[in-house]
């Protein structure tokens, strides 16, 4: 079967010569699956080509070669969909544009709103019929590629090998113009710290609104990792994953027990996921039994229509800022963009139209600056130049270390009540008085 595409391999210094022109946009991909050796061979060619737009996003590698090789940008320019820890070091040195996207609304655009040129697609070892699996980040890779003039297969010896259900996972070395190989490095991992005092509590108080057989989807950051935590030492059962990330925290309800998923109504005694971002222990678990996973794309994970099929499906994210309307900021600070709105809309969407579903913006009431000045995170109004990433009416409850409170159904002034009652104390009193006057 190898023979047969033998004229397709090439050295990734001839993939990336052959393949990438001036003014192309090359796509790399989103979270931990990333073209490695494709990265370092166009890297090598700075000053050869130029206007080259690079198309990524949550990257958790250390770094992207073709970037560092060019902070000038005489060649390369890159641009990013979700603001990782390394963009955002990219960010202060101005290296990185954002475009900013909903997750499930990204194949949408990738077919009819922008060009793609060039593929560059990590993948998993071929079997016998020459089918590879997508690795770690199915993304909406097969969208891309279909789209793109030049496809180019990175081919990882140390991705899992599932290939997901009915081909949900998979691609075959036929789809590719040119592949490549080679010895790769230790896959990323991303790892969490151990929960505050503070995360704890907020993380204690929304795992008590979770019932047996939820379908769980697990935001990363330290309360949906403790989430998960506690429901692995709970008496719950039959819990279940239809998520966008799978992390260590579905590994931890896994080795508890408690993850059955034999509730769901479809991917019964599967967990669902489109990317994967954890630690080798996670990546092993998924070469070892497929058979428990249905990895796929945007188009099928992300939609709020078919996660609504689902009863009690537990969305769980993070935010930044809640305003007393309830509009949440879950991504800047200000206009400096700290990350991206991903999927959480599309998650709080599915579970507010799920039977007995929840969606959860978890957040501290309060933050310490690093002058020693405590500043409230819910605020009368999300302030100018700051984004509002979820309307109010997609938001349904609101956790904070000082309780949880449900929004929808409420009027204005009874979402202010509320927002206000799980506030830091210090700035209730502020906080009602702006909600007197103006609601």
């Amino acid at each position: 079967m190898m023979r047969e595409y033998a004229a397709k391999f090439v050295t990734p210094e001839q993939a990336a010569e052959l393949a990438v022109k001036d003014g192309d946009w090359v796509d790399y991909g989103f979270g931990g699956g990333f073209p490695e050796l494709l990265d370092k061979a166009l890297a090598g060619r700075k000053g050869k080509v130029k206007d080259v737009k690079i198309r990524g996003g949550l990257v958790i590698r250390p770094r992207i070669e073709a970037v560092e090789a060019d902070p000038e940008q005489e060649s390369f320019h890159y641009y990013s969909w979700h603001i990782g820890d390394y963009e955002r070091k990219l960010q202060s040195r101005g290296l990185v544009q954002f475009i900013p996207v909903m997750l499930r609304s990204l194949p949408v655009l990738y077919r009819r709103h922008i060009r793609v040129d060039v593929a560059f697609v990590p993948v998993s070892r071929p079997d016998e019929n020459g089918y590879c699996g997508l690795g770690i980040s199915n993304y909406a890779w097969r969208t891309i590629f279909e789209n793109a003039r030049t496809v180019v297969f990175e081919i990882n010896e140390k991705y899992p090998r599932l290939q997901g259900v009915d081909g949900s996972h998979r691609v075959h070395l036929s789809e590719a113009d040119f592949i490549v190989e080679g010895e790769h490095e230790p896959l990323p991992q991303r790892k969490y710290k151990e929960a505050g005092e503070t995360d704890r509590k907020i993380a204690e108080l929304v795992a008590a609104e979770i019932p047996d057989g939820a379908v769980l989807s697990l935001g990363v950051g330290g309360v949906p990792f403790t989430v998960a935590s506690l429901l692995a030492q709970s008496d719950l059962k039959d819990l279940g994953c239809h998520t966008g990330t799978i992390s260590d925290a579905f590994l931890m309800l896994h080795k508890a027990g408690k993850l059955t998923n034999a509730r769901k109504e479809f991917d019964t005694g599967r967990n669902t996921w489109n990317l994967c971002m954890g630690s080798q222990e996670l990546y092993d678990w998924l070469d070892a039994e497929p058979d428990l996973f249905h990895p796929d794309d945007l188009d099928y994970v992300h939609d709020p229509y078919r996660i609504a099929k689902m009863s009690n499906v537990i969305s769980i994210n993070g935010g930044v800022q809640l305003d007393l309307m309830g509009q949440e900021n879950g991504e800047t600070a200000g206009t400096r963009q700290l990350s991206g709105i991903g999927g959480q809309m599309d998650f709080l969407e599915g579970a507010y139209r799920s039977p007995g579903g929840k969606g959860f913006i978890c957040m501290n009431s309060s933050r310490v600056t690093k002058e020693g000045e405590r500043k409230s995170n819910i605020v009368p109004f999300i302030p100018a130049g700051s984004t509002v990433s979820a309307p109010r009416t997609m938001i349904q409850y609101v956790a904070t270390e000082y309780g949880v409170v449900k929004l929808s159904g409420l009027t204005v002034r009874e979402r202010a009540e509320a927002m206000i009652s799980v506030a830091h104390p210090d700035f209730r009193a502020e906080l009602a008085r702006y909600a007197e006057e103006h609601f």
